[in-house]
């Protein structure tokens, strides 16, 4: 009886290869490997030799027994390294501008010592992007009970100066500007920078390009509670625009 078959899909498994994958390594049909792990079919010798030689195992192990995962992952060659990779995969660790550092951030926002040494989020985002989170502090951006409230957490990407004036009406980001850290929606006119609250009773607040020492646009929001969402038309064409705004993301550039 050769065990071929249940030995490669267990070195399926253990390297995280669909069929077609692992099929295609081999120059292989997918049907083809699916008849060898389910016993319908035995290899041809020279599949064997590429099998064995690509992952370092004896033909005769291949063959003759059962392979653990833990004998598996003791084979020298490209198998091994699926499980340390595993073990090293990071996620991204993201500042977090809390209510108790923000007045310490806007005068130190730009030294790398005092950042690294904020409270970190840890999310799987794209490492080479950058990220910063920011703890809401007040009602600023509440509407009809619905909205931001304190302790909610939003998550931004830095928006570097020059595209500033790109974004669109109504983005939301958190920027530092002067004496102040303020998160509200942002509007662009005659290359002023407008910050509107979303609570009708705070004015806006105006700055010229060059006031914004740093901009970062949200792109997650993390709530300490569950977003109550009604039926009203309001919330009707927010869940739209949101839902457009997904599609654009997804449209090559």
């Amino acid at each position: 009886m050769s065990f071929f078959g249940k030995n490669i899909k267990k070195i399926r498994s253990v390297k995280g290869l669909s069929q077609q994958s692992f099929a295609e390594l081999f120059d292989l049909k997918r049907g083809t490997l699916g008849a060898y792990e389910e016993g319908r079919s035995e290899p041809k010798i020279e599949t064997l030799i590429k099998v064995a030689n690509y992952f370092s195992i004896a033909i005769d192990d291949l063959l003759t027994s059962e392979l653990t995962v833990n004998q598996l992952l003791k084979f020298k060659g490209d198998l091994t390294t699926y499980a340390e990779d595993l073990k090293r995969e990071k996620f991204a660790s993201i500042p977090c501008i809390t209510e108790n550092t923000a007045h310490d951030y806007i005068a130190l926002y730009d030294k790398e010592g005092f950042v690294k040494e904020l409270p970190t989020l840890q999310l799987p985002l794209n490492v080479t992007k950058e990220f910063r989170g920011y703890t809401v502090s007040n009602l600023e951006m509440t509407s009809h009970d619905k909205g931001f409230y304190p302790k909610d957490i939003v998550v931004g990407e830095k928006v570097p100066s020059t595209v500033i004036k790109k974004l669109n009406n109504g983005t939301l980001v958190f920027v530092v500007v002067e004496e102040k850290l303020i998160f509200r929606r942002l509007y662009v006119a005659k290359g002023n920078v407008i910050l509107r609250a979303d609570h009708k009773n705070i004015e806006d607040e105006k700055y010229t390009l060059s006031d914004i020492k740093e901009m970062w646009r949200v792109r997650y929001v993390f709530f300490r509670r569950i977003p109550d969402f009604g039926d009203d038309v309001e919330d009707k064409i927010l869940l739209i625009e949101q839902e457009l705004l997904k599609m654009k993301n997804r449209l090559p550039e």
